[in-house]
This record gives structure tokens, C-alpha cells and sequence, in this order.
């Protein structure tokens, strides 16, 4: 199991590095074999290379993620709900969003999930 102190910082630093716009420092906290699925439903992204394109893409449109309340932890997971905060053709847009954090024994992430829907998006027309 992994260590919960590791693991929340490692939430903060994906927060962190993501609004500073480092695909480079996300891929980071990611296993070798590692997996994304964002949204829930979507098809994976699957090892450090497809990671860190994904986040490159979601980076470009210059979004900015903000914790809404605190990180829960419990055996090798950590979950957080935050909101996603871009312009978007003209106008302010936020996305609200759980993610879960799967970590490996190495403290890795070794999966992400994302649980959004359309209901979820708020100012998108």
C-alpha cells in the first residue's frame, strides 16, 4: 500500500502542474504501464506517452483546476473532486470533476479515472 502522504501530495502536484500547463511534470507522477480514462466510458490512454500527449491537448486550451474540498484516501486510492475552470469561444466555462488515482506499490499513479458528464459542464452552450 501506498504511503497517504505520498499520495495526497502527489494530488497536489497533479493540480499544481496541470494549471501550470506541464504535461511534462504530470506524466511524472504516472507508472510506466500507467492508464488514463477521461471521462469515464472513453477510450484509455494507455503508458507514459499517450499520458502525457493527453495532458499536452487538455492543457492547450489553457484550463486551470481547482480543489473543491479535501483529498480522501483510503488503501492504494485517492479521490478528489475539483473544478476546471477555461474560456471557451468567448465566454467563462467550468467543468466539475472527480478523479481517482489508483497508485502502485511504487507510488506511482497507476490509473486515473475521471467521473464528468455533459451535467457537468457548466456555461457550455
Amino acid at each position: 500500500m501506498s504511503d497517504p502522504k505520498v499520495m495526497e501530495a502527489a494530488v497536489h502536484e497533479y493540480v499544481a502542474a496541470f494549471s501550470a500547463g506541464s504535461a511534462d511534470r504530470v506524466a511524472a507522477l504516472f507508472g510506466e504501464n500507467a492508464t488514463v480514462e477521461d471521462p469515464v466510458g472513453s477510450p484509455l490512454h494507455e503508458g507514459l506517452a499517450a499520458i502525457r500527449a493527453f495532458y499536452e491537448g487538455s492543457m492547450a486550451t489553457g484550463a486551470k483546476l481547482t480543489l473543491e474540498g479535501p483529498v480522501r484516501v483510503v488503501a492504494d486510492y485517492a479521490v478528489f473532486a475539483f473544478s476546471v475552470h477555461l474560456q471557451w469561444e468567448g465566454g467563462a466555462k467550468r467543468i466539475d470533476v472527480i478523479d481517482s488515482f489508483r497508485f502502485d506499490e511504487g507510488g506511482n499513479v497507476a490509473e486515473m479515472r475521471a467521473f464528468w458528464g455533459p451535467e457537468n459542464m457548466h456555461g457550455f452552450t
